[in-house]
């Protein structure tokens, strides 16, 4: 019986993790307003590469890499994300939320504060 209480308690486990990771792949489907192809032609502008911090050592900002890294869970099936995607997605979730509430006054269509949004896959003027 022992044996079955185990089994039992980790099924119950891991549906909690798929609860869990089914709660961060709708909040990000929510916030991620931005297409794969958006995504890649916004990468493409100077804009895009004008913004974010980026470590010592590297050629592209956080928020730029964080887009490349968008365009490949959304081309990936549901059922194939890896744990890495879903814990980024997680990141990107929050990076949004916070970022949304600092949103400055006024036209923001052509300000740091959009573009940077934008390499995180959410564009604030749709």
């Amino acid at each position: 019986m022992t044996n079955h209480s185990k089994h039992t308690q980790g099924k119950i486990m891991a549906a909690t993790l798929s609860d869990q990771a089914e709660e961060v792949y709708q909040e990000f489907y929510d916030l991620v307003n931005m297409q794969p192809k958006e995504i890649e032609d916004w990468l493409d502008t100077d804009e895009a590469k004008s913004v974010g911090q980026t470590k010592d050592g590297e050629d592209e900002s956080v928020g730029y890499q964080s887009g490349k890294k968008i365009i490949e869970i959304k081309r990936t099936n549901k059922d194939e994300l890896s744990d890495d995607q879903i814990d980024h997605m997680r990141k990107v979730c929050g990076y949004i939320k916070r970022h949304k509430a600092q949103r400055p006054d006024g036209d923001v269509e052509d300000t740091d504060w959009c573009f940077s949004l934008k390499n995180w896959g959410h564009d604030p003027t749709k």
